[in-house]
């Protein structure tokens, strides 16, 4: 305190408002940027696993379309059966803790795959459970991530936050999976996943660093009011997103994206090898085509302000829906040029729709229910997921694979549906939190203790931040 008097109020508290001010932009902000950092190195990371796991199985354990498609829904799986209750812890505990414990136990899981290669021990079933222990770990990283970050940047810089953090999802994606391809063909897939897992373990550095201390969370029933039970706050949360009349049908358009992207994604590397091409050529189709990621994270902002919030979800959605179409029309003399046009357009709508639907849902949702917003949310539209897996692995042995992406671009070309017959479209800014109704009481028992930047989630998205990025598969938030 310097004691020096406010000129315009004549009081001493001006000093004090001007050093507990929020920054103007994110980039002064240090704990963001701590958050950032570590999410930008973990982004890097996981492109390496996204063609390496799926590869380890076809290369290495020859596994067939329904192996491959069984990884992929083990993956996704957690997501319906630990989702919802995982918003309920995150509610109730500190967020960041919970964001450490996910990234170590990525770190743990992941590791486990290049030790059993180098041991001669590698199997099918191996990678099965890493991939269901890393989808739990998932879980509650996400969960925990997109209930964080309003908390810690504040309402007014959630845009910023959110298109940030897609730059550095973005960017990896152009990076990593030239990166990935060449380690891959250097290391071999298994040993090339031990990148990833030391990606997580920086991340959980990064997120150890942040200063900002949460404040502890009140346990359910501390004040001598009743405890509510696990069952009654997943209720909540349900209700939140159900009666929501613009968060149901960004869940439905993102469920329907997700399910039908996900038979793409159980298949799409087995049918990219099976038209010839080499782990380092798909990497380079990955990262050309990723260039529209970054593209979006740089116009999202832009977009909303230009033709209204509204208006750019749907057109989000219209083109990472429509961009599918490409996949299945790919030849053997035509795959790249085919697949970088999909992963262009459908990349740079995919973000577009990411950073303002997940903007929109963190700031019309209070603090209280961040948690379970964002469980409910991924339980709708993550847990179409695992459906969407063994759904391509089943009709890629059955039908084959070209049929089989043609019945999932089609699917995924209706994605816009939903938010464009809903009061979404009529959007033209971000509106205030929407005020909850009587059946939905506040009580102190749950109140999350706010501090510091404000009040108001991710999408994973993020991965998202901070969720476990598709590159550019496409996975929406």
């Amino acid at each position: 305190m310097s004691g020096k008097r406010d000129a315009a109020a004549g009081s001493p508290a001006g000093d004090d408002a001007r050093l507990t001010e929020p920054p103007r932009s994110l980039w002064r902000h240090p704990d963001f940027m701590k958050l950032w950092t570590g999410e930008t190195i973990s982004q890097l990371g996981t492109q390496v696993t996204l063609l390496a796991l799926p590869l380890t199985a076809i290369l290495i354990l020859r596994a067939s379309p329904f192996e491959v498609g069984l990884l992929g829904t083990l993956e996704f799986l957690p997501f319906i059966l630990v989702g919802l209750p995982a918003g309920v812890w995150v509610d109730r505990l500190r967020r960041r803790p919970v964001l450490i414990a996910g990234d170590l136990g990525r770190v743990l899981a992941l590791g486990s795959v290049p030790l059993a290669y180098e041991l001669h021990v590698l199997h099918i079933g191996q990678l099965y459970a890493v991939a269901f222990v890393s989808g739990i770990c998932t879980v509650f990283f996400d969960v925990a991530y997109q209930a964080y970050l309003p908390s810690l940047v504040g309402r007014e810089h959630l845009v910023e936050g959110n298109s940030k953090l897609e730059i550095s999802r973005s960017g990896a994606q152009l990076a990593g999976p030239g990166l990935a391809g060449a380690l891959i063909q250097l290391l071999k897939a298994p040993v090339a996943i031990l990148a990833d897992a030391l990606s997580y373990l920086a991340s959980a550095v990064f997120v150890g660093w942040i200063r900002k201390r949460e404040p502890e969370v009140p346990a359910p029933g501390s004040d001598g009011g009743p405890r509510p039970t696990m069952r009654s706050q997943i209720r909540e949360g349900l209700r939140h997103v159900t009666r929501s009349k613009l968060l149901l049908p960004i869940a439905a358009c993102t469920a329907t994206g997700n399910l039908f992207g996900a038979m793409i994604l159980a298949i799409l590397v087995l049918f990219a090898v099976r038209l010839g091409l080499r782990p380092g050529t798909i990497g380079l189709i990955f990262a050309i085509g990723n260039v529209g990621f970054l593209i979006g994270a740089f116009v999202s902002g832009r977009a909303a302000r230009l033709f209204g919030v509204g208006r750019a979800i749907i057109g989000g959605a219209v083109l990472f829906g429509f961009s599918w179409l490409a996949v299945p029309l790919s030849t053997t003399s035509t795959i790249f040029p085919f697949l970088v046009i999909a992963l262009t357009v459908g990349g740079f709508g995919s973000v577009v729709y990411n950073v303002n639907q997940v903007s929109l849902r963190q700031a019309i949702t209070a603090e209280r229910m961040q948690g379970r917003m964002n469980a409910t949310m991924r339980f709708m539209v993550w847990g179409t997921m695992p459906i969407g897996s063994f759904m391509g692995g089943v009709l890629g042995n059955t039908i084959g694979l070209r049929p089989t992406l043609w019945v999932a671009a089609i699917g995924g070309a209706f994605a816009f549906v939903p938010p464009l017959l809903s009061p979404v479209r009529r959007l033209r800014t971000i509106p205030e939190p929407e005020v909850e109704g009587p059946s939905q009481p506040e009580p102190p028992l749950r109140r999350v203790v706010e501090g510091g930047d404000g009040l108001v989630e991710p999408g994973h998205v993020p991965r998202a931040p901070s969720e476990r990025a598709e590159g550019a598969l496409q996975r929406i938030d």
